[in-house]
């Protein structure tokens, strides 16, 4: 178990550490987002399964489902901002302007 929560715990702070150092581009920002929400839902999954959760069940699905939400949100973002800047990266985003 420890070896395990280890290892979501380390994939949950290498996608943090890379959404906090590697702010040049928006998808790689997103990627980073999608590892996070990952190890979380593993994690999440994990737990309900271990203590015999009934009643969190579900918690796994919602946040997969949310995620998926998310993820489409930044896709509709990142073709958004491609169009109308001609590439992602963050430096050229300023939204004070239009």
């Amino acid at each position: 178990m420890t070896h395990i929560l280890f290892t979501l715990t380390a994939a949950f702070t290498l996608g943090l550490s890379g959404l906090t150092f590697n702010r040049m581009h928006l998808l790689s920002a997103l990627l980073c987002l999608e590892g996070m929400m990952l190890s979380l839902f593993i994690a999440l999954a994990m737990w309900c399964s271990l203590n015999d959760m009934i009643m969190f069940s579900s918690a796994p699905l919602l946040l997969l489902a949310l995620s998926a939400c998310e993820a489409g949100l930044g896709l509709s973002l990142l073709v958004a901002t491609s169009r109308t800047h001609g590439s992602d990266h963050l430096q050229n985003l300023n939204l004070l302007q239009c």
